[in-house]
């Protein structure tokens, strides 16, 4: 996730940790569980059809619900589907929908409430970073290029809780799709009274999930989940709420540890290694890439060897060894290791890809590529700016790639702006930026969640980056192969290959969250794909 899933998401993992909160009578009966959760950014938008911020994905996914809930190990669980029948090899589906489920203000939830927000995400006019996921639905291409309307969609309400839904073709992990908050109902009345300012505070939507969110005023770095009494199954939800506070510093968070504050805290890879023998320290697995995204509308990085040049002169060991030391590690792949297997070999996706040469440190290499792509392009004053959020991981990569990047680029003059995560999304949505740091959250454990994202025109292809060969393939394994594990997969390698060869984007690593970690904290469920955290169950020992 990006995107930004996604979606598409500067936001780190390693900045949450659980942090305990005040509670309050001493009496069983009633006790207030409470804990907070610190994130390293604020939200940007609660609009599931406009959100692409990982942080902001997971307090849609504790707030909201779909026909499916992921819970451990990504598993769909029953959320608002009663009953799937699936026909025509996987083409057609019938899904009862939960009966007399009410949204947060009294308003009933029907089967239409998920087909006008399917309609809405999709429309092009919506301008959603994440309507590609559609794809394979009946109609979904032809409407996000504007050649048909959105109620062409195949998705009906053909009963006031039932849904009938047509695909194209086959997907495979349309299951998964369907516990991802992109595909996740929306109230219209609400949307309607709303407009422009829809999800833009915590008092101007309404939520259908174990919590609905509260003292979010838009802007601030608090915000509160609270158990939604108009939750379905609100008998399984045990926490009364759930605190969030901003916390960029990892010292800060440390100290509170230590001071009993809190009930954990995110560790820097020092922090990590002097607490290594530590039984609270725990290590988050993370399905995401984090590269350089090189703006192709620059004449610079429009040259191959200049790009190849940026990419050789970095030692991504350097990186996750000594700048980060979290646990972080160099893949060399677009799509993060541990994410699926070959259907035949049981080989891991990265296994079977093709590492470029140019993914691998060599100065003299590169400061020869860079003088030739120079020299094509006639550039003699180069220069390039880099964005990146405000973390202290983001600004320490920064600040390592440009000190690497002028020591071996002869000439080069590398500046770095460091702001807050939401607005590089912003400015990497609308192209407003030279170079950036960017990331990708697998939005579910399939390879196609990281590759679909860098097709031409993907909202999400920060870069720009464009080639038709790549196109023809991740359409295939979406499409014409679809129901051929074999050859999907085969397609899917290739067109990686020819995104990393083409230095379509810059991969540097692959990243790991440690924590020190309370186990006063039950029931937390994780996902490295997708939303990561699951919270309907969670409490307090």
């Amino acid at each position: 996730m990006k995107f930004n899933l996604k979606l598409t998401v500067t936001a780190s993992l390693a900045s949450l940790a659980l942090l305990l909160s005040a509670c309050g009578s001493n009496s069983s009966s009633n006790k207030k569980e409470t804990f907070t959760m610190p994130a390293d950014s604020e939200l940007s938008t609660m609009d599931l059809s406009k959100s692409t911020a990982l942080g902001t994905f997971d307090a849609l996914n504790n707030t909201n619900e779909g026909l499916y809930r992921l819970g451990k190990n990504s598993k769909p669980e029953a959320g608002l589907a009663t009953k799937l029948t699936e026909s025509n090899q996987g083409r057609h589906y019938v899904i009862e929908v939960r009966k007399n489920t009410k949204w947060s203000n009294g308003d009933p939830l029907t089967a239409k409430d998920f087909v006008y927000s399917w309609q809405r995400t999709i429309n092009p006019k919506t301008a959603s970073q994440y309507s590609y996921l559609f794809s394979g639905i009946k109609n979904a291409d032809a409407i996000t290029k504007g050649k048909k309307a959105p109620d062409t969609l195949g998705i009906k309400a053909t009963g006031k809780y039932q849904l009938t839904i047509d695909l194209d073709h086959q997907i495979p992990y349309f299951k998964l799709l369907l516990g991802f908050p992109v595909f996740y109902p929306q109230d219209q009345k609400v949307v309607d009274k709303y407009g422009n300012n829809y999800g833009t505070r915590s008092d101007r939507m309404v939520y259908n999930g174990p919590y609905k969110l509260t003292k979010w005023n838009g802007t601030g770095t608090t915000w509160t989940l609270t158990k939604n009494n108009n939750y379905w199954d609100k008998k399984a939800v045990k926490m009364s709420a759930i605190k969030y506070q901003v916390v960029k510093d990892s010292q800060t968070a440390m100290n509170q540890f230590n001071s009993k504050k809190l009930i954990g805290a995110p560790l820097t890879g020092d922090q990590a290694k002097n607490l290594k023998n530590n039984k609270n320290l725990i290590s988050r697995p993370q399905s995401c890439a984090y590269y350089i995204a090189l703006n192709q509308h620059m004449k610079l990085f429009k040259n191959l060897k200049i790009r190849e040049a940026i990419s050789m002169a970095i030692d991504r060991q350097q990186i996750t060894k000594k700048v980060l030391g979290d646990g972080s590690f160099v893949n060399n792949s677009f799509v993060s290791k541990g994410l699926a297997t070959n259907p035949k070999t049981g080989a891991d996706f990265t296994a079977d890809a093709t590492a470029p040469a140019s993914l691998k440190y060599g100065p003299a290499k590169a400061k020869s590529l860079w003088q030739q792509g120079l020299q094509e392009t006639g550039i003699t004053n180069p220069k390039f700016n880099i964005m990146c959020g405000d973390s202290e991981s983001g600004k320490q990569v920064s600040e390592y790639v440009q000190s690497a990047l002028e020591k071996e680029l002869p000439g080069l003059k590398v500046t770095i702006s460091s702001i807050p995560a939401r607005t590089v999304l912003s400015r990497q949505a609308s192209r407003q930026y030279q170079a950036t740091m960017a990331n990708w959250f697998a939005d579910f454990s399939d390879p196609i969640t990281f590759l679909n994202i860098y097709t031409t025109h993907n909202p999400s292809n920060i870069s720009d980056w464009s080639n038709s060969t790549y196109d023809k393939l991740v359409k295939a394994s979406s499409s014409t192969d679809a129901n051929k594990p074999e050859q999907r997969w085969d397609d899917m390698v290739k067109a990686q290959n020819i995104l990393l060869k083409d230095q379509g984007i810059t991969p540097l690593y692959q990243s790991s969250a440690p924590w020190l970690f309370s186990r006063d904290a039950k029931n937390v469920i994780y996902n490295s794909a997708g939303a990561n955290y699951n919270f309907k169950t969670t409490y307090l020992k």
